[in-house]
């Protein structure tokens, strides 16, 4: 699937592959010269446009018939059944990460007013909205819903739905909260006319991101259900909601499965954005806590899909004669669109992690290279920026030109070695260099005020041990948390390992119980607004907040305002390299791994178009469909 913003916001809210509901925004919006403009213009006596970019100039035209990444000709028809990790017993994404654990399924009923071209960075065109308009100062933006969006009861898209989706999330769902708070507020300026007003002006990016917004039938929100009941958009539900996307819910068992059934009359088939895509009749989700048993599952052709995580099972798991009569494809993708910081995260709102020389010793206790040795087979490298994949935007070396200006603004509230050391992670692999990063480790701890007595690391003004406790949501991915506790207790740290079902470690992270966890947060190539909701101290205590660790740091806020507001992609690079860097020298967490394709097997029933998209990954299931010569072929060998 394509990586998208909001797709980067909902990771670790949702359990199953979502849609691409949403583009990464970014810095710049196109001139004048690529609007589309009829002669009529906006209310605000603006020109129409078809789509935005953030990059400059966009590569479809006004009058464009596909993208140029599907297959205009793809047969409509067959299923698709993937693997969904967890459980579910909600439907509304108004509360998806806050309440419940949402079914990710739910996002492929909805649509947004825009949509995104994946063989663009950062480019967005019209789904619900056929036209949007706003001034040079980005003070505010307009869009025209398009007459025959309709939802699935047959009723239009009004701009009262889209006023009630942004109030909706706005109240009830914290990221959200975040991600819009620039928006004032949003206005009727004529039949199908919406306007976005922002609190300030120059905010380039906010244009794109209002239009990535779900939008939610407030007429079936407002009504009852078949019980006669009073439906609440602020709790979880599963009753089946309206949507006016591209499938709507077939059927489910809560928990355990949902299947999605294409919309025969959808009201958008024949839209330019929509042409080559949603080609499978029924899309369905099993759902699966345990690793193993969804490999055994797809071993066993219950499911035609799969994801692979796991560098050790995708050495070992899929040798099994499917594979070798290649009824079984495997194969990866490259990864263009995103970029990731992944690490164990000590909770910074417990007294024992607020020294940064405390977290700094943990890192040196992180032998990642004899991990990936033993238990990756080789397959990671360690991850050594807040934005590890995308080059453009990793801090190296020393601090330069614009991002040295913006740095000496926070001189002194950073640490002196932002501007005098590049960061790097410890190296281990050998017995030697384990021994030197324990040394250092201890000498760290020592400085924070800690002191080995019999074997245990003792806080010198408490008396007592330093402990800790990993926890884990995946059974499977106990054995880097064992692997890890070794050489922590070498340094006399007492730990504890403790693997929890996914319902109780999304309630324990919520309510920021616990010691260390690990998490990850996606990168666009264009980061913006969301990096509030990652790392600023206005959501560090915000129950379901992507500020997982707990920030808290006036200078990270600062560079963060800085980022948002940049002029142009220059200065944006230069304000996400400094952000990366003080991040980085604040050893917020400790660094993990990261591997630059997706790896995927599936059962060799399904075609593609020649040429994926570029920013798309795999593509599937939006592009791809259901072949029903192979899907024969394979019947006969079974």
């Amino acid at each position: 699937m394509a990586i998208t913003r909001r797709d980067l916001l909902l990771s670790g809210a949702a359990v199953a592959a979502l849609p691409a509901l949403g583009s990464a925004a970014g810095v710049s919006v196109i001139g004048a010269a690529e609007a589309q403009s009829a002669g009529e213009l906006s209310s605000n006596g603006l020109p129409w446009r078809h789509a935005l970019s953030l990059f400059g100039k966009v590569k479809y035209p006004a009058d464009f018939k596909r993208f140029d990444y599907v297959n205009p000709d793809a047969p409509k028809g067959g299923f698709a059944r993937q693997i969904a990790v967890g459980t579910f017993d909600n439907f509304n994404i108004v509360v998806s990460g806050v309440k419940g654990q949402v079914s990710g399924a739910i996002a492929f009923i909805y649509e947004s007013l825009t949509t995104p071209a994946l063989d663009e960075v950062s480019t967005e065109y019209g789904a619900l909205a056929e036209a949007v308009s706003h001034p040079d100062d980005f003070s505010f933006v307009t869009y025209r819903l398009r007459p025959q969006a309709k939802w699935h009861d047959g009723k239009p898209v009004t701009v009262e739905d889209v006023i009630f989706s942004l109030d909706s999330f706005k109240k009830h769902h914290p990221m959200y909260s975040a991600y819009y708070s620039h928006v004032a507020k949003a206005e009727k300026v004529g039949e199908r006319d919406v306007k976005f007003v922002f609190d300030a002006p120059g905010n380039r990016e906010l244009p794109q991101i209002v239009g990535q917004l779900t939008v939610l039938p407030k007429h079936w929100w407002e009504g009852t259900d078949a019980q006669g009941r009073k439906r609440d958009v602020s709790a979880t539900t599963l009753e089946v909601p309206l949507g006016s996307g591209p499938y709507k819910v077939k059927e489910f068992v809560a928990g355990r499965s949902i299947a999605l059934e294409r919309v025969k009359d959808y009201w958008g088939r024949d839209l330019a954005a929509n042409v080559g895509r949603n080609n499978f009749d029924e899309l369905r989700y099993e759902y699966f806590r345990d690793a193993t048993v969804a490999i055994e599952a797809f071993k066993a052709d219950q499911v035609d899909w799969r994801t692979e995580n796991s560098a050790k099972n995708w050495a070992t798991a899929y040798e099994f004669p499917a594979v070798s009569e290649k009824r079984v494809i495997l194969e990866e993708f490259a990864n263009r669109s995103s970029g990731v910081m992944q690490a164990f995260v000590p909770n910074l709102r417990r007294a024992k992690f607020s020294d940064p020389r405390v977290r700094r010793a943990l890192n040196f206790a992180f032998d990642f290279e004899e991990m990936n040795k033993q238990l990756f087979y080789g397959q990671y490298k360690r991850i050594s920026s807040y934005f590890d994949g995308l080059d453009e935007l990793m801090a190296t070396g020393l601090p330069e030109g614009k991002e040295l200006e913006i740095l000496e603004t926070v001189r002194a509230h950073v640490p002196p070695e932002v501007f005098t050391t590049p960061y790097t992670n410890p190296v281990g692999g050998s017995p030697e260099a384990v021994r030197d990063n324990l040394r250092e480790a201890l000498r760290l701890f020592k400085e924070a005020g800690y002191e080995v007595r019999d074997r245990k690391l003792i806080d010198v003004k408490s008396g007592t041990q330093f402990s800790l406790e990993l926890m884990n949501s995946d059974p499977s991915f106990e054995r880097v948390t064992l692997f890890y506790k070794p050489s922590l207790e070498r340094l006399g740290i007492a730990v504890s390992v403790r693997t929890v079902d996914p319902t109780q470690y999304e309630n324990r992270t919520r309510e920021w119980d616990f010691d260390i966890v690990t998490n990850s947060w996606g990168e666009s190539q264009s980061p913006g607004n969301e990096q509030r909701e990652f790392w600023s101290s206005k959501t560090a205590d915000i129950a379901g907040s992507r500020n997982i660790a707990g920030i808290k740091n006036p200078a990270i806020d600062k560079l963060i305002e800085r980022l948002i507001y940049s002029r142009d992609r220059d200065d944006l690079v230069a304000a996400t390299k400094a952000l990366d860097r003080v991040l980085l020298w604040n050893h917020y967490v400790v660094p993990q791994w990261t591997y630059t394709k997706v790896r995927t097997a599936r059962w060799d029933r399904f075609g593609r178009p020649a040429e994926l998209p570029k920013y798309g990954q795999s593509g599937f299931p939006f592009v791809w469909w259901y072949d029903a010569d192979k899907a024969a072929r394979i019947a006969k060998k079974s």
